[in-house]
């Protein structure tokens, strides 16, 4: 039995849609992105999400997603593998080049002290934004997949950014990555995570 601590509603939707497509017993504790301090306990810095795991707690929501695929032995390959190293590089683009984008533009939008934010930076994260699609685009290739014909942890993390991008302006035009996003929301471990994200 895990604990996922975070609502589904916002990051932790990641954790939530692994642990369905894994088919694993969890309990959620909802808590919101400003609920910093219940939080604190979990994560000194006080985000979202956390896994808890008997008496361990683990933070940051890819390493909570590769604990779970490597644990349970799928939606990922082994750890030593030519197929990891590969599948490690397009987690880590995604991590710094998609979700890093959409992020900062986030922090100066409504994150962070408004005397903190530069509205201005939008423009230049959506050029960066769509300039990695552009390598995604000729990295996936005809792939069904991003590593090939196997659904791994970058796919589901990529699905879940096309999301927050959809939402916030940042435009997703290649057809290939286009078709690989709905393959992915296409499957029932998706649609179970996004029934239990949008209960009431």
């Amino acid at each position: 039995m895990y604990t996922l601590i975070g609502t589904p509603k916002a990051r932790p939707f990641r954790v939530l849609w692994m642990m369905e497509e894994l088919g694993v017993k969890y309990d959620i504790l909802p808590l919101y992105p400003t609920d910093k301090e219940a939080m604190k306990p979990y994560n000194p810095t006080g985000k979202v999400p956390a896994l808890k795991v008997g008496d361990d707690v683990i933070i940051d929501s890819v390493a909570i997603m590769q604990f779970l695929a490597d644990k349970h032995g799928s939606l990922t390959f082994a750890a030593g593998t030519i197929e990891r190293a590969k599948q490690d590089s397009f987690t880590q683009f995604i991590c710094d080049e998609i979700d890093g984008a959409l992020w900062t533009a986030a922090r100066n939008s409504f994150v962070n002290p408004e005397e903190r934010r530069v509205p201005a930076i939008k423009d230049a994260l959506v050029w960066e934004f769509e300039r990695s699609i552009k390598a995604l685009e000729e990295r996936l290739g005809d792939n069904e997949y991003l590593t090939g014909d196997t659904c791994t942890i970058p796919d589901m993390l990529l699905t879940h950014c096309a999301g927050w991008a959809r939402n916030s302006g940042f435009p997703i035009e290649a057809d290939n990555v286009r078709g690989l996003i709905r393959r992915m929301l296409a499957r029932d471990g998706y649609k179970r995570a996004d029934a239990v994200r949008s209960a009431p």
